[in-house]
């Protein structure tokens, strides 16, 4: 077991956050991980789990065991157009939805060019332009810790909602995800609900059906367009969660501003777009000291100059504050902190 001493975790986290793990291990089987464990447990460490590093702010050092998941694997079983794709949890999630495409597997094309590894997708439900792991996710397989090995949790068991999941709640921390498996089809069924991706689409090629492999393309088109890479500006990607708000506010908010983007949820309620609240709050290019927030993207923020996470955590909550004194409306963070 490849225990290393005071590790600064800057190369794996997407924010360029420099602390110090007392502790640190890359896991790449289960014996490792169960190993890494045992060994915390009888040194009575706090044990923190992270994959990509690309959800993650880190406030400060972490005086415990850093334990990577850097499983490797993926492996396909299918019955008529249905593929059932088992990946682990260490696989890069941009190259999985890449590699599925070059299989013949299709479901994952919208989530093209996300950051991060396969294991931290049910934790956040990822999502993008009109497709959620929730369309997806068969199961999870993880290690309980508490249980003291593995089980498997069907995708109604995740609880998966709008970024957010059971592994953000009740199993934070205790269930540690080994593995998932989708439900793709050998068949394409082009996911086209997103108004943006329909205009992109015919801006592309306007004679052209679409195919899974345009999807793909013209999704990492616009991402790389309107994202900052984060090897060169260190960031989470979006940094607050589109809030979900009761009937009457979002009625208020649309007569005082008519301009707000919202959408109608199955519960009455109304979700609005956290980026225009931002940018409308005046924090659309904004910078404090080290860390501000992207010129062309307003819920990206970015650590310029080597920020801390107390600052980047101060600069967000400074955000928050304003939009809720302006528009009455909690912003929540999306990357999960330790």
């Amino acid at each position: 077991m490849d225990i290393q001493r005071h590790v600064d975790l800057r190369p794996y986290n997407t924010l360029g956050i420099s602390v110090l793990a007392d502790y640190f291990i890359e896991v790449s089987s289960l014996d490792g991980l169960s190993e890494a464990i045992e060994f915390s447990s009888r040194r009575r460490l706090r044990r923190v789990f992270i994959g990509g590093g690309s959800n993650l702010v880190l406030r400060g050092d972490i005086h415990g065991l850093v334990i990577r998941m850097a499983m490797r694997g993926i492996s396909c079983e299918s019955s008529g157009d249905e593929r059932l794709v088992t990946v682990a949890a260490g696989e890069n999630w941009d190259e999985l939805v890449k590699y599925s495409l070059a299989q013949g597997w299709y479901g994952l094309e919208n989530l093209i060019s996300i950051p991060g590894q396969a294991g931290a997708a049910p934790i956040q439900n990822i999502g993008a332009y009109g497709v959620e792991l929730a369309n997806v996710l068969d199961s999870v397989t993880g290690w309980d810790i508490n249980l003291n090995g593995l089980r498997t949790l069907s995708a109604d068991d995740c609880q998966l909602a709008y970024r957010d999941s059971v592994f953000k709640g009740a199993l934070r921390d205790v269930f540690i995800i080994t593995a998932i498996t989708l439900r793709l089809s050998a068949k394409p069924a082009p996911n086209l609900s997103y108004p943006a991706l329909l205009e992109a689409l015919a801006a592309q090629a306007p004679e052209q059906a679409p195919s899974p492999e345009l999807i793909a393309a013209t999704v990492a088109m616009v991402r790389a367009d309107k994202l900052p890479d984060y090897r060169r500006e260190p960031n989470v990607g979006s940094f607050f969660k589109n809030p979900i708000i009761s009937k009457n506010l979002a009625q208020e908010l649309v007569v005082q501003y008519p301009a707000l983007p919202h959408w109608p949820m199955a519960d009455g309620r109304f979700k609005v777009a956290a980026a225009w609240l931002v940018d409308q709050a005046g924090w659309k290019g904004k910078r404090r000291g080290a860390v501000g927030i992207h010129p062309r993207q307003a819920i990206v923020l970015v650590n310029y100059d080597g920020a801390d996470g107390a600052e980047v955590l101060a600069f967000a909550d400074a955000i928050q504050a304003d939009v809720l004194a302006r528009f009455n409306v909690d912003l929540e963070i999306e990357p999960r902190v330790y």
